[in-house]
Order: structure tokens, then sequence, then C-alpha cells
């Protein structure tokens, strides 16, 4: 039986962006990307400072529109004006600093903020605010002025703003760059969660154990796509990752440096779990023996 090809709910073709176009020395900072993502992608993207990552993210819910080329978000191009509105109403986006982001003096006002600019009736609004704030388990935090908050309660507070508009895609632009270890953890727990939900997610990130997260990642390079594929299969190119200036997460370095002394053993494992579970079977093939 045949399988019919899902859709995706964004499609790019020959994307160029430039910046000040009409100056006498524009920068090209997008160079004719082409890139398909499908609902329910999980999709990082890396790159060292001014690869192009954050005016690529832009330019998908038309914050940016191409210079050249077109962005297609559930079949509507961002070019039509008339779109603007429901592509932002598909695509969120939440940014690296929330103080930016939050425009109210109560979290639960915050969070209603986005919605009830779109409209929506005021029963719905109530739901949506506590279904949001639930899925970043911040609940009972929701009548505290958000000035009170940590960074990370104050991130997971963004996402909840975002989530309460009730987008298909959650763009993340460094949205973790901020935040202690333990206020990454609980962001990307919430991501996490709502990429299962059904969420498609496009996370643009400088830390590569993140990168390990999504289902695919891309490397960006001046404004090109030079690398893409699973995190396995992108991470295991670690001598060309580092001629980009970036690295690699610890397990695979890690995996990479035994393979180095022990041929055998897989260079390429990007999960804690796979490299203890690899280090155990030798160590139990060794003791059986």
């Amino acid at each position: 039986m045949s399988v019919t090809p899902v859709e995706p709910i964004i499609k790019i073709e020959n994307l160029h962006f430039h910046y000040n176009p009409e100056s006498e020395h524009p920068i090209h900072a997008i160079k004719g990307i082409d890139l398909k993502i499908r609902p329910g992608d999980y999709l990082v993207i890396v790159g060292h400072n001014g690869s192009g990552k954050s005016t690529l993210a832009k330019n998908l819910n038309v914050l940016l529109k191409p210079t050249e080329g077109d962005v297609w978000v559930k079949g509507m191009n961002t070019q039509d004006a008339a779109n603007t509105l429901a592509i932002r109403s598909s695509v969120g986006m939440v940014f690296q600093i929330p103080d930016n982001q939050i425009v109210a003096t109560i979290v639960e006002q915050d969070v209603a903020f986005g919605p009830e600019n779109l409209g929506v009736p005021r029963d719905e609004l109530r739901e949506r605010v506590e279904w949001a704030l639930g899925v970043v388990d911040m609940l009972e935090y929701r009548q505290r002025p958000p000035h009170l908050l940590s960074a990370g309660q104050k991130q997971r507070v963004a996402i909840a703003g975002v989530m309460a508009m009730k987008p298909e895609v959650l763009i993340l632009d460094e949205s973790t760059a901020m935040l202690d270890p333990e206020g990454r953890q609980d962001v990307l727990a919430a991501v996490r969660q709502l990429n299962e939900e059904g969420v498609t997610v496009i996370a643009i990130t400088h830390f590569m154990h993140e990168a390990a997260e999504g289902n695919r990642v891309i490397v960006m390079e001046a404004g090109k796509i030079v690398m893409e594929g699973t995190p396995r299969e992108v991470f295991s190119h670690v001598e060309e990752l580092r001629a980009l200036q970036l690295d690699v997460p610890q397990t695979t370095d890690l995996s990479y440096r035994l393979n180095q002394r022990d041929s055998t053993f897989p260079p390429d494992l990007v999960l804690v779990e796979n490299v203890a579970d690899e280090i155990q079977r030798r160590v139990n093939g060794r003791s059986e023996q």
C-alpha cells in the first residue's frame, strides 16, 4: 500500500535576503536556501555568529521578507501581505531575552495578551491561558508579577504566551542562551512536551547538546546550509564542524575520542545513554569471556 507523502508545513525555495538592499554595500545574509520542514519536525539550526540563523528564522513568520525567492507557510506565501496575520498565528517565535516579550504586570495577563489581540472569545481565552501555563509548568505562578520570577521562569512564561496563540510551529531563537543550566533544562522539557503533542519546533542554539534534542539538524555558514541530517549524521563530522568554528556535544566528543583509541567503538554517538550502553555492552562482553 502506498503512503501519501506529508506536505511540508514550511517550504523555502531559493531564499535570498539582503539587509539594506538599496544601499551601496548591501549585506547578503541568506544565499539561496532551499528547505522543507514537515509537521511534527524538531529542527535545530546551528552555526557561529553571523551565519544567518536568526535571519532565516525571521523570514519564517514575516518579521522579514525575502529579497528573492519564496517562503511558504501552510501554502501561504510570506510575500503576500494578506497572509501576514494568518502566518503569524501559525508560526510563533520566542526570543533570547524574555523581558523583551513580557508586556503585562501579572503572569496570566501576559499569557492572555496575544490570543486576546487575536480576538479569542473570553471563555476560550481562559482555557488557553490555563492550558499554556500548564504545559510549561507555571500554573502556580499565574498571579505572580513577572519581575519576581527567575530567568528560566520568565522564559517559560514567554513560551506560554506564544503557545496560548495556538501556533502550529514554535521558533526558539537562542531562547536558552541567557539561562542557567537548570533554567535551560526546564525550558527544554517544556519544548519536548510541546513537540510530542504535535507542535513543529524550530530551535536555534549554540549549545550543541541541545541540538541532540532534535530529529533534524542543519548547519549554517555564510548564509548557506552546509550540512543537514539527523543529529548523529551531522555530529559524526567532528573535524568539519570544528573547521566551521563549531563544537560537538560532549558525548559525541567522548565517542569520537574513544574511537580514535579503539576503531571498533562507534564514533558518532550523541546521547549519554547511547555511550553508557555501548560501554556497558563492552564491559559485559569482556566479563563473559
